[in-house]
């Protein structure tokens, strides 16, 4: 027995291990870290975190949410389709390869995988692949209840997601604004990987897995797929900082997720709604994505030049300005009692007293504070500080 076991989980990550979203979504999350730490340097001629943050983070900040995911989606028995499951991730590496993580929400992908199907049993109904047939999908069946839940789900987790980690670790870069001056924004793109158990009819994988466990329900076989779902995410904020307006996106998606839900499981009752609960949250989901682009655009820049002092894009992290609480949007006034207003000014009024620096500080709010650091030998001899200039 314990042989078996283990015999089926070790079939059961290989299964999860050579799964082409895997090995795609690992390769992206190496590219988006060097491609942005390209674009700091570019700015500001030194990085802010390492090249491999984007990877190490892939999972570490989703594994709760794909373990709850996982037990609802088994526990309450929401059986897919395997041709939906493929579609859905063929449509995830084709939107990773595009680099337009936008895309790359859940309901989108759900969206256009069911109606894909839909539209192959429309026009091809006796299309058949390895036993699989496009004509035996009910699209007003159980289908219809169990993928817009899961749909929804996976909408929540994004929208938990987003407002919990969406504005950690915000790349801030330089760009020329309409008057030719430079101002600096916060690019957010980030990926989460997500292994999900999918529920799916036993006799679908016995197709192509013929030792593939199953397990018998009454007069029917289900058995688990693992499926690496990948999540993305990426925003532009100028107008606003990321901690003020990415929890509000996080907030909206989740509760778009929450009404997806709702009507997948009124389609118990009434099938069409279950059609009408993913036409939702799809065009929800635009709706989110277009009004906050549109509200950044028109907005101004708050890491803006000001005549007054050099305005701080970013801190590197474990540096003596990160030790001082400093934020990106503060303003420096002075260093070591000399006023500043450019770079230049800045690192020569370190030198001052490089051992113990004192600066004063104009907060997000107004507020004038002073802060004072001892500063090493070994540490950023800007203190750390990225300013717009």
């Amino acid at each position: 027995m314990g042989k078996e076991v283990f015999s089926e989980v070790l079939l059961s990550v290989s299964l999860f291990l050579l799964n082409p979203l895997l090995i795609v979504a690992l390769i992206v999350a190496i590219l988006l870290g060097y491609f942005r730490v390209k674009r700091e340097r570019r700015s500001f001629r030194v990085r802010m975190l390492p090249g491999f943050t984007e990877l190490r983070r892939i999972i570490s900040e989703s594994w709760l949410h794909a373990i709850v995911l996982s037990i609802l989606i088994s526990g309450i028995g929401l059986v897919v389709d395997a041709g939906w499951l493929v579609v859905f991730c063929t449509l995830s590496i084709l939107v990773l390869l595009t680099f337009n993580y936008k895309l790359t929400s859940p309901v989108y992908l759900a969206t256009i995988a069911f109606f894909s199907l839909y539209a192959t049993n429309y026009f091809a109904e006796d299309f058949v692949f390895r036993g699989w047939e496009v004509g035996a999908i009910d699209f007003f069946g159980e289908l219809t209840i169990t993928i817009p839940v899961i749909t929804g789900m996976l909408l929540v987790a994004e929208g938990l997601l987003i407002y919990k980690y969406g504005d950690r670790d915000s790349s801030s870069h330089l760009i020329q604004t309409k008057r030719g001056l430079q101002a600096g924004v916060f690019k957010a793109k980030k990926l989460w990987l997500l292994p999900v158990l999918f529920l799916v009819p036993g006799e679908m994988i016995g197709t192509y897995l013929p030792y593939w466990p199953q397990f018998p329900v009454g007069e029917s076989a289900f058995t688990f797929v693992p499926v690496p779902l990948v999540i993305g995410f990426s925003q532009i904020a100028r107008a606003n900082f990321p901690k003020d307006l990415f929890p509000q996106i996080g907030r909206a998606i989740a509760f778009i997720g929450v009404v997806v839900i709702a009507a997948g499981i009124a389609a118990i009752w009434m099938p069409v709604l279950g059609w009408a609960a993913l036409l939702s949250g799809f065009a929800g989901r635009v709706i989110v994505s277009v009004v906050v682009s549109i509200q950044e655009r028109r907005g101004g820049y708050v890491l803006a030049p000001q005549s007054k002092g050099v305005v701080i894009a970013g801190v590197i992290p474990n540096s003596p300005g990160e030790k001082m609480g400093l934020l990106a949007g503060e303003r420096i006034q002075s260093v070591n009692g000399q006023a500043v207003h450019n770079e230049k000014e800045l690192y020569d009024a370190i030198q001052v007293n490089a051992a113990h620096c004192r600066l004063q500080v104009v907060d997000r709010d107004g507020e004038v504070r002073l802060m004072q650091q001892v500063v090493y030998r070994h540490d950023h001899h800007r203190l750390g500080i990225l300013v717009v200039q």
